[in-house]
């Protein structure tokens, strides 16, 4: 069998196996150790494996997994989270809307210091939820708000998935932390405007919440002032170049930590629990890395990228044009897979493409993870929006994508923005270079 239908094969037993409900991790890992076993001899094979499993979780740069999952989690449990909604709704929730735009604006300041979408939606679900249901918010937009707030932690930094992007395409992890920043900004400004569009149309689904006096709105601060202090030093110390992204993670982890302990939220049992899950989520994470880097050798070995690189620029298509069904295929996905599977199947095959284009591999990254923002909350997976469902049983799962849909329109808008302005992404780490 030649290498190209080899890979045809291998893809389709992927899904199958996928479809059958095997992890993704180990889905990738088997089907691209098998492919790789029908290319090499056994011995070869074997030695790959147990080499490529090693590697990964030795790696100093990958360091920084771990200690941003455990920065996030100390941040979940020190009340930062409520901290920062309470204040964002002091200053916004006397406006129509503005339990909504107060949700954004926390998802938005929670992501500085956590990094994960997931991690981001669920906390939000616990704290404004009920604070929206209080004010009879209609549950399109109470949901739809948190599920869309959620996926900008993936997107301001600290990111995993950035990380991983950064790793894997072998690109400067800290430039590309500063290149999501601008682009995070614009998401919580554009999901805000999206809020007040949709309660102008109809004002009856976002009622105003409480009046606060400006003494009140001033006190607020003393809730967020953790929050700024731990990104300022993060992601300071990175511009500055005072330290690496690794050890920018272990301060960082160090700084939520200090916050708890001063909030006096974190006790023995809330400390082990955050140990042990950042234990289970590294090593959830560890695994599917390993299992796409095996299936990533597979498609070396069988030459899939040179082909498709091949075949693209045989095709008579201008560059935007190639990268736009590129975009378009990422949609796609993202209705059948999680973010952290798109990034680590579909980077080893489309960035050398990208590449060989001419486009920049740091602006590349923030379009692919706001692409990859967009299947959090789309059907038929949407993580988030599952998430949302499994803390409020009661919401109909039709409303919540319901709610989502404004949003995702506004995240489709804000592509387009970016791709027809890259310096959106790529001018904060152009500025960085002066520093070091």
């Amino acid at each position: 069998m030649d290498p190209i239908t080899l890979s045809i094969v291998v893809f389709i037993a992927l899904f199958v196996l996928l479809a059958l409900g095997l992890p993704i991790g180990f889905a990738m890992g088997v089907t691209g150790f098998v492919g790789s076993l029908m290319l090499i001899d056994a011995d070869a094979a074997l030695a790959l494996l147990g080499q490529t499993a090693y590697e990964t979780v030795i790696t100093y740069n990958l360091s920084i997994v771990p200690l941003f999952i455990l920065m996030g989690y100390f941040a979940s449990n020190s009340g930062l989270s409520e901290g920062l909604f309470q204040a964002c709704n002091t200053w916004l929730g006397h406006r129509r809307g503005g339990l909504g735009l107060a949700t954004i604006g926390g998802c938005g300041a929670f992501a500085a210091v956590c990094g994960s979408s997931l991690a981001t939606a669920a906390t939000m679900t616990q704290v404004a939820l009920p604070e929206m249901k209080r004010f009879n918010y209609d549950d399109r937009l109470a949901t739809g708000a948190i599920a869309a707030g959620g996926t900008i932690g993936i997107l301001i930094p600290p990111s995993v998935i950035l990380v991983l992007y950064g790793i894997l395409t072998e690109t400067n992890i800290a430039e590309l932390f500063l290149a999501g920043f601008i682009p995070g900004i614009l998401t919580v400004i554009a999901f805000m405007l999206t809020i007040s569009v949709v309660t102008r149309l109809d004002p009856e689904i976002g009622p105003r919440g409480d009046a606060t006096t400006l003494r009140q709105k001033l006190m607020a601060f003393k809730n967020v002032w953790g929050t700024v202090v731990l990104f300022i030093l993060v992601m300071g110390g990175i511009y500055f170049g005072f330290f690496s992204p690794e050890e920018a993670a272990g301060i960082g982890a160090s700084g939520a930590l200090a916050l708890a302990l001063i909030a006096r939220t974190m006790t023995w049992q809330v400390f082990l629990n955050c140990l042990m899950e950042t234990v289970r989520t590294s090593a959830m994470i560890f695994t599917i890395l390993i299992g796409a880097i095996l299936f990533n050798n597979f498609l070396i070995l069988s030459l899939v990228p040179d082909a498709i690189g091949g075949w693209i620029q045989g095709l008579a298509l201008p560059s935007t044009a190639i990268l736009l069904i590129i975009l378009l295929i990422y949609l796609v996905l993202g209705c059948a897979l999680d973010s952290l599977a798109m990034i680590l199947l579909t980077i080893p095959i489309f960035y050398p493409v990208v590449a060989n284009l001419g486009f920049d591999p740091i602006w590349f990254g923030i379009v692919v993870v706001m692409v990859v923002e967009l299947g959090l909350i789309t059907p038929p997976i949407g993580m988030n929006v599952f998430i949302i469902k499994g803390m409020a049983p009661e919401v109909p799962l039709g409303a919540i994508y319901k709610g989502v849909l404004p949003f995702v329109i506004a995240q489709l808008l804000l592509i387009a923005l970016i791709v027809a302005w890259p310096d959106l992404a790529t001018w904060l780490p152009s500025t960085m270079a002066q520093f070091q």
